[in-house]
Protein backbone atom coordinates (compact mmCIF):
# COMPACT_ATOMS: atom_id res chain seq x y z
CA UNK A 1 0.00 0.00 0.00
CA UNK A 2 1.20 3.54 -0.79
CA UNK A 3 -0.38 6.98 -0.37
CA UNK A 4 0.12 10.24 -2.61
CA UNK A 5 -0.35 13.17 -1.46
CA UNK A 6 -1.11 16.47 -4.09
CA UNK A 7 -0.40 19.09 -2.68
CA UNK A 8 -0.87 22.89 -4.38
CA UNK A 9 2.76 24.54 -5.00
CA UNK A 10 0.99 28.64 -5.12
CA UNK A 11 -0.55 27.42 -2.09
CA UNK A 12 0.98 24.85 -0.09
CA UNK A 13 -2.72 23.42 0.49
CA UNK A 14 -3.71 20.34 -0.36
CA UNK A 15 -5.02 19.55 -4.03
CA UNK A 16 -8.43 18.30 -4.43
CA UNK A 17 -9.99 15.90 -6.11
CA UNK A 18 -7.36 15.50 -8.69
CA UNK A 19 -7.18 12.13 -10.77
CA UNK A 20 -4.08 10.29 -9.73
CA UNK A 21 -2.60 7.42 -11.88
CA UNK A 22 0.49 4.98 -11.51
CA UNK A 23 2.60 2.90 -13.91
CA UNK A 24 4.48 0.64 -12.55
CA UNK A 25 7.63 -0.43 -14.65
CA UNK A 26 8.18 -4.09 -15.63
CA UNK A 27 5.46 -6.18 -18.14
CA UNK A 28 4.08 -7.96 -15.15
CA UNK A 29 3.26 -5.32 -12.81
CA UNK A 30 1.21 -2.66 -15.49
CA UNK A 31 -0.77 -0.45 -13.77
CA UNK A 32 -2.98 0.65 -10.54
CA UNK A 33 -6.94 1.77 -10.99
CA UNK A 34 -6.84 5.81 -10.94
CA UNK A 35 -7.99 7.24 -7.89
CA UNK A 36 -8.88 10.98 -7.19
CA UNK A 37 -7.72 13.00 -4.22
CA UNK A 38 -9.69 13.27 -1.04
CA UNK A 39 -9.87 16.60 0.60
CA UNK A 40 -6.27 16.23 2.38
CA UNK A 41 -4.70 15.76 -0.97
CA UNK A 42 -4.38 12.10 -0.43
CA UNK A 43 -4.72 9.31 -3.21
CA UNK A 44 -5.02 6.13 -1.51
CA UNK A 45 -4.04 2.83 -3.75
CA UNK A 46 -3.83 -0.91 -2.27
CA UNK A 47 -0.84 -1.88 -4.87
CA UNK A 48 2.35 -2.92 -3.72
CA UNK A 49 5.53 -0.64 -3.63
CA UNK A 50 7.58 -0.52 -6.00
CA UNK A 51 9.13 1.38 -9.05
CA UNK A 52 7.16 3.35 -11.80
CA UNK A 53 5.44 6.75 -12.85
CA UNK A 54 2.82 9.28 -11.43
CA UNK A 55 0.50 11.21 -13.45
CA UNK A 56 -1.61 13.88 -12.05
CA UNK A 57 -4.57 14.95 -14.27
CA UNK A 58 -2.60 12.86 -16.92
CA UNK A 59 0.95 14.65 -16.60
CA UNK A 60 4.03 12.69 -15.67
CA UNK A 61 4.96 14.27 -12.62
CA UNK A 62 7.40 11.77 -10.81
CA UNK A 63 9.21 8.37 -12.30
CA UNK A 64 11.10 6.27 -9.10
CA UNK A 65 10.66 4.64 -6.31
CA UNK A 66 6.80 4.57 -4.98
CA UNK A 67 6.46 3.70 -1.47
CA UNK A 68 4.72 4.75 1.62
CA UNK A 69 3.34 8.42 1.20
CA UNK A 70 4.92 10.28 -1.96
CA UNK A 71 4.10 14.01 -1.57
CA UNK A 72 3.92 15.43 -4.92
CA UNK A 73 3.71 19.29 -5.54
CA UNK A 74 1.83 20.93 -8.54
Amino acid sequence: MFTVQVIERSTGKPAYYKKVGVIFNGIMRGCAKDQYTDKNGEAHFSEDNGDGTIYIQGSKVYEGRIEGRKIIYI
